[in-house]
Parts: structure tokens; C-alpha cells; sequence
């Protein structure tokens, strides 16, 4: 339990940007991380026009933002504006979090990686290491967490998408990782993966990736990092043709929050028991 509230300091001011927004968690998640401090965070959630976002952070920074979360369609926009990146966010050439310096520098980061990593080694218990791993999709979304997944040592990590040159074009950008391979759909045939996770958008139009419903080894985690208030598609979809254990991005969502509070407050919040009251708010 954090301190008592300083009611004497303003509040610091973030807030997430995308298109659209309406449905982030994200303030939520960051009003609870700052109670476990005691701080006052006041985090907003703004809709950005598409080839808006430079105008909307010049005029969030003169308001006296001090931090963003950037979300869909932004990242790469974003990994275009700022002045600094920082080496994950340079890797993946996307970024999802933004600083503001006080020699009015822009300083790019990317957390989605180590959001959906953490996510999946220790709250959903699963090894990356030595296992075959899917990625389905070639978006920023999945340029976000593809070197964080490589670094912790899968056996194999293929990126599948339905434009073949753009999997390919991620196999050669992390190249130096030799376990990765790009291909399209058709070339699933006949493999099978110990985690596979759906890093498109399909989910939010109730889709599911045109991918081999065979793709599950034995006991496989089907992970969508789309999320919403009802298992997804592609989760419900998983879970007929095999796959052993599934999860949605909310675990991912708030892992890859807890990154960005840590950088701009220099706290590190507990993510348990958030992500729990996100999912009993949703089952409720």
C-alpha cells in the first residue's frame, strides 16, 4: 500500500495517444500503479487523426504532459518523431513510450517486448527458451516484441504474415539472431509451434488469421495480444484445434505498462494485482 496522497503536489500529467482509444485500460492502470506510490498521476486518453501525431504531442508537451503511451496505428510514426531511442526501440524501429527531457529532447523506448515476455515466462509460466515460437503478423505491434522474444533464446521463431515480403523483411532486420525465419500462411503447412501468438488486428474485426488450424504442438499457448471483454476469436478458434493453454494481452498490456511507469516515476509497480482486477472488472 502506497503513502498517503500529497495533495500539495500537482499531479504529473501522461496520457496514451492512438486511433482509436476509447478503449485503452490504460489510465486505470497507471491510477493503480501510482496508488501502490502514493503519487498523483492524472492520464488521459486522446485520439489522434491519422498524420496527426507530431501536432498532437507538440501540444501535449506545451500543456505539461510529461510522458506517453503510444498505441495503434502511431508506433512507427512515433519511432519517426523522437530525438533519442533507446536500443529496443531502435531494434524494433517502433515506439510505444515517450519521455520528455527538460532540454526539450523526445526520448523513444519500446516496452512491448518485455510486457509480453514478462507475460509469458512468469505470469503464464511458460519458457521461451528452447521452445518453437510463432509470430502471425508483421505490424509494429509484432516489430515491438520480436527482439525481447529472440533474446530470450527460442529454438525457433517464425514470423508468418499474409504479405510474405514483410515477414521476410523482419527475418533480414533481425538477422543477427539466427533462429528466425519469415514466411507466409501456406508455408505453416505441416509445422507445429509451442507458442503461438496472434500479433495482428484481425481479432478487433472478429477474424481469425488465414494459418493452418494444425499449428499447435502438444499442449501449445495460444496468445492474442489483442484483448477485449470476452475471449477473443483467434482465442476461442486456439482452443477448438488444440491449443493447451490460452491468453489474451491483458497481462501483456499491463506488464508492458509497469516498463513505462518504471521510466518515467523510477518505481517498480506490482503487476499482480492489477492484472487481476482488470480480468474480475471483466467477468463481472
Amino acid at each position: 500500500m502506497g503513502d498517503l496522497f500529497d495533495f500539495d503536489q500537482p499531479a504529473s500529467l501522461y496520457a496514451v495517444m492512438g486511433n482509436p482509444v476509447a478503449h485503452s485500460r490504460s489510465p486505470q492502470i497507471h491510477q493503480m500503479f501510482a496508488e501502490q506510490f502514493g503519487l498523483r498521476v492524472e492520464y488521459q486518453k486522446i485520439q489522434v487523426d491519422l498524420g496527426g501525431l507530431p501536432q498532437a504531442v507538440a501540444n501535449f508537451r506545451a500543456a505539461g504532459g510529461q510522458g506517453l503511451n503510444i498505441t495503434l496505428p502511431f508506433k512507427l510514426d512515433a519511432f519517426r518523431l523522437v530525438d533519442e531511442l533507446s536500443p529496443r526501440a531502435l531494434l524494433a524501429a517502433a515506439v510505444n513510450t515517450i519521455s520528455f527531457t527538460h532540454d526539450d529532447q523526445i526520448i523513444g523506448d519500446n516496452t512491448d517486448g518485455a510486457g509480453i515476455c514478462r507475460d509469458i515466462m512468469f505470469n503464464l509460466e511458460r519458457p521461451i527458451a528452447g521452445r518453437r515460437v510463432l509470430l502471425v503478423g508483421a505490424g509494429g505491434a509484432v516489430r515491438g516484441v520480436l527482439g525481447p522474444i529472440l533474446e530470450a533464446c527460442p529454438e525457433l521463431l517464425v514470423i508468418a504474415n499474409r504479405t510474405v515480403d514483410k515477414a521476410v523483411e523482419l527475418e533480414r532486420h533481425f538477422s543477427r539472431f539466427r533462429s528466425v525465419a519469415g514466411c507466409g500462411f501456406d508455408d505453416l503447412s505441416g509445422q507445429q509451434f509451442d507458442i503461438v501468438i496472434n500479433g495482428t488486428s484481425a481479432s478487433v474485426a472478429d477474424e481469425v488469421p488465414a494459418i493452418p488450424h494444425t499449428v499447435f504442438a502438444s499442449g501449445a499457448l495460444a496468445y492474442d495480444m489483442m484483448y477485449g471483454d470476452r475471449p477473443t476469436v483467434f482465442i476461442e478458434w486456439a482452443a477448438r484445434h488444440g491449443a493447451g493453454q490460452t491468453a489474451d494481452g491483458i497481462g501483456m498490456l499491463v506488464e508492458q505498462a509497469a516498463e513505462s511507469f518504471t521510466i518515467w516515476h523510477d518505481r517498480t509497480p506490482q503487476t499482480g494485482p492489477v492484472i487481476a482486477a482488470l480480468r474480475n472488472a471483466r467477468s463481472a
